[in-house]
């Protein structure tokens, strides 16, 4: 049974963390549907379709937004914790006073400690669904090698992913940097050199060696950037989340409430400055490579740069991901999954024991070897 019904009109609960949307028909909670834009109902499967904009996500402009955060209009109060073990920022419902950190499984309690921040303006709702992303990560565990075997039976009765929307930063700007080098240019040199015969004698030759003669440079190059993506979470590795790329950003909707409904967010741990000293980790090796070819010839030495990022807009935003924090061997693990395409990315515990078959396996083989080549002598 479908309703078409603006789901703000279900009155959702206005806790931070987890939106609540009781059903029109049985008053049970309403949950976004990964793959389709609806809310669907667990008891009675009652549908409510969630209106999407088709307006362009706006972006905001940076410096204003840096400067007086507090004065701005756009910004909201949340209610987080820290969460002791990862540090996750966690946003909590209202009247509920600890949960399960998504992050790495741990409880936290809630602080009550309510903070000003930008509110997200866009995310990329939940595509794929909770049973997807397990079979997704069963079959990443069932190709891990050197796994303790006990792992992967872990992987087989394993029921649960947390579904958590994460805060991003997108940065657009133009870039006009100055700079200073060296232009090399190759060339061949005919090199004389001598040896000597098995007789003593004096052989002459020559050879062709490649020199550079480098040439003072300098000059300015512009640059254009557009959506330099940012993860804004303190609680993920990096790296890991960079894994989990490309985002198809041209999906991106105008953040709804109704979207959250089932899942959690974090609130950013990175905060819009930082994350664009971050974004200009990202845009060096671009600039970079613009001066390179601007200086030409066959190498090129960059000995002074200066970047000016002018124009700088932002979009905050939520991507979706599918976490699965577990414990083996008293240490944490983490395993992720873009619910966008199914992308898993993850850490996971060694088996020693596995490992030392093999080499032990290794040496003996080629033990073998020299036995049978000093036995053929």
């Amino acid at each position: 049974m479908s309703e078409q019904v603006h789901p703000m009109s279900h009155s959702p609960s206005q806790g931070a963390g987890e939106r609540r949307f009781p059903c029109s028909q049985c008053g049970a909670e309403l949950a976004f549907a990964p793959g389709v834009s609806v809310l669907r109902c667990g008891h009675c499967g009652t549908e409510t379709e969630i209106p999407v904009e088709v307006a362009p996500v706006e972006e905001l402009d940076f410096r204003s937004h840096v400067t007086d955060l507090a004065a701005r209009a756009d910004t909201v109060d949340r209610i987080v914790s820290r969460c002791h073990m990862c540090g996750a920022e966690v946003e909590f419902p209202e009247n509920v006073t600890s949960h399960a950190c998504p992050f790495c499984s741990s409880n936290v309690v809630a602080t009550g400690r309510s903070v000003k921040v930008i509110r997200p303006r866009s995310l990329l709702p939940f595509a794929v669904e909770e049973r997807r992303a397990r079979e997704a990560y069963r079959a990443w565990m069932s190709k891990l090698w050197f796994a303790p075997s006990d792992l992967k039976k872990m992987a087989r009765v394993e029921s649960h992913l947390s579904g958590v929307y994460l805060p991003f930063w997108t940065y657009d700007c133009d870039v006009t940097t100055d700079y200073r080098g060296q232009r090399g240019e190759h060339y061949w040199d005919t090199e004389h050199y001598t040896t000597r015969d098995s007789q003593g004698r004096t052989q002459h030759h020559t050879r062709q060696v490649r020199k550079t003669r480098w040439y003072p440079a300098r000059g300015r190059v512009f640059n254009e950037f557009d959506d330099v993506l940012v993860a804004a979470t303190g609680s993920l590795d990096r790296n890991m989340l960079e894994k989990l790329e490309p985002w198809d950003l041209d999906g991106l909707v105008p953040y709804e409430d109704a979207f959250l409904a089932g899942f959690r967010s974090e609130s950013y741990a990175i905060d819009l400055a930082s994350g664009f000293t971050r974004a200009q980790e990202l845009m060096d090796p671009h600039i970079r490579a613009t001066i390179r070819s601007d200086i030409g010839g066959d190498e090129q030495q960059i000995s002074w740069m200066q970047p000016h990022y002018n124009g700088i807009t932002f979009k905050h935003l939520l991507l979706p991901v599918w976490i699965l924090a577990y414990r083996y061997g008293n240490k944490s693990f983490q395993v992720l999954v873009n619910a966008r395409t199914g992308e898993v990315i993850g850490t996971r515990p060694y088996s020693a024991w596995k490992i030392a078959t093999l080499v032990a396996c290794i040496l003996l083989a080629a033990g073998l070897v020299l036995l049978i080549v000093a036995m053929s002598r």
